[in-house]
């Protein structure tokens, strides 16, 4: 299988429309512009532009601000996108933060390994086509399109530490087998159809029934939230000391129009330490999430739930928002723990475009694992009898064989007017059934 060919290395560019400093630090300022530029030989080339706007106010409160606005239109050439537009503000309602997201997420071949992490086999040479026992690269693929509009809001509860948060979201998950046609335009190398070499996903489907027929093509998951927040950080890109901790519950009821009811508990606790003023901290982040109550379609099993997103997504266990080394979505349960620790340095200041800057550079070590299962039907040794001849149960399943998936690697974080942050992941993991070398290519520090 060919390996992605990460071109947005060399269109690393930051641009500024104001060269003078007063200007770049009150009022309306664009905190930056980043095109977004790759190749990937199942997905082609992918082409965009990103960029955000920051209001500091005037007088100024650099390198706090009043509003900031984020938009990304990026596409492949063969149908996955990111359509995304943010909005936050910390004084359109007073005394409250409010962030609103309206995005498109077309994805041409999301990554679906089975559920329950260790215990759903993963077997790489099924999608290398150089190996003898090659099926298809889009085994361990679906296409997904999700539309997501939510809102979040915080509050102040009790002193400048303790607040509140409460939030919506409407969300429309489409899923499907990949569009084989669509990815074989312009390849030499054509992938096989999904009749002709069936993947996990119409495995699980059709013979195994593993996805019940009612989640096989997705819905509509609409949830309301709310918790509580401690958050004494000395600033929010990076922040050299505090304490950032969250807790909460998420609803999705029936009379809101989704197909399925359930509700789920979240807490992340994150804390920082400064080790050199200015130059060096050490950061870690620790988190749980479990259903309460109900059933949860399994494409939303993968939801890192949390009231603000520092990316397009929030989602995992594996890849760039929680296990950076780690297949993206290897690890997928009713319930999980995570934790991730970060030692950042910040080895060169600079000043670019009239605005302070700096180079990161960050050791991380990400770890986690499912802590309760999503149930599997009680027949499936049998269905390999009648329904697969061709495969054995344990080519797909290894009951039992759950445990913490670990993985550790280097960031290198240009950051361009303090708020501005470009975040390339390098990560390796310990075992080869979560996959070998990740690379990631995104926005702002993990936490």
């Amino acid at each position: 299988m060919k390996k992605t060919l990460p071109l947005f290395l060399a269109a690393l560019i930051t641009i500024s429309v104001s060269a003078q400093e007063k200007k770049a630090k009150t009022g309306w300022s664009l905190g930056g512009v980043l095109p977004a530029v790759s190749f990937d030989s199942n997905l082609g080339f992918q082409y965009g532009v990103l960029f955000e706007f920051m209001n500091y106010g005037d007088p100024s409160i650099y390198p706090e601000w009043y509003d900031h606005t984020y938009t990304e239109v990026s596409r492949t050439t063969r149908g996955s996108g990111i359509y995304r537009m943010m909005y936050e503000s910390n004084h359109l309602i007073p005394g409250v933060e409010f962030i609103s997201d309206l995005s498109y997420l077309p994805d041409q071949a999301y990554h679906f390994y089975g559920f329950n992490g260790y215990e759903s086999v993963f077997n790489k040479d099924w999608m290398d086509n150089e190996s003898a026992d090659y099926k298809s690269a889009m085994f361990y693929r679906i296409q997904r399109n999700q539309f997501r509009f939510k809102s979040d809001f915080l509050g102040k509860l009790s002193g400048d530490h303790l607040k509140w948060t409460a939030g919506f979201a409407f969300q429309n998950f489409g899923i499907s087998s990949v569009n084989i046609d669509k990815l074989n335009k312009g390849r030499k190398d054509e992938l096989p159809s999904v009749t002709e070499e069936p993947g996990l996903f119409e495995l699980y489907r059709d013979s195994l029934g593993v996805i019940p027929e009612n989640e096989a093509d997705g819905g509509w998951v609409n949830t309301v939230r709310a918790g509580l927040v401690w958050d004494s950080r000395d600033n929010r890109p990076n922040p050299m000391k505090g304490i950032w901790t969250e807790a909460g519950v998420e609803i999705s009821p029936k009379f809101l129009g989704n197909d399925w009811g359930f509700s789920k508990f979240y807490i992340t606790h994150r804390q920082y330490f400064t080790l050199v003023e200015n130059d060096l901290s050490l950061v870690y982040r620790v988190g749980y999430q479990a259903t309460l109550s109900g059933e949860v379609p399994f494409f939303y099993q993968s939801q890192f739930l949390t009231y603000r997103l520092t990316g397009a997504s929030s989602e995992g266990l594996g890849g760039l928002s929680t296990l950076r080394g780690v297949l993206k979505n290897r690890v997928v349960g009713d319930a999980f723990v995570i934790g991730n620790v970060e030692l950042r340095w910040k080895p060169i200041h600079f000043t670019f475009l009239n605005k302070e800057s700096y180079l990161g550079l960050n050791l991380f070590y990400d770890i986690g694992r499912s802590t309760k299962g999503i149930a599997l039907p009680d027949n499936l040794q049998s269905k390999f009898n009648s329904e697969m001849s061709e495969y054995n149960f344990n080519d797909f399943f290894n009951p039992g064989a759950e445990a913490f998936h670990h993985c550790a690697g280097i960031s290198i974080m240009p950051v361009w007017g303090q708020n501005f942050v470009v975040a390339i992941d390098i990560g390796k993991s310990f075992n080869e059934q979560d996959g070998n070398i990740g690379f990631a290519f995104g926005l702002n520090y993990l936490f």
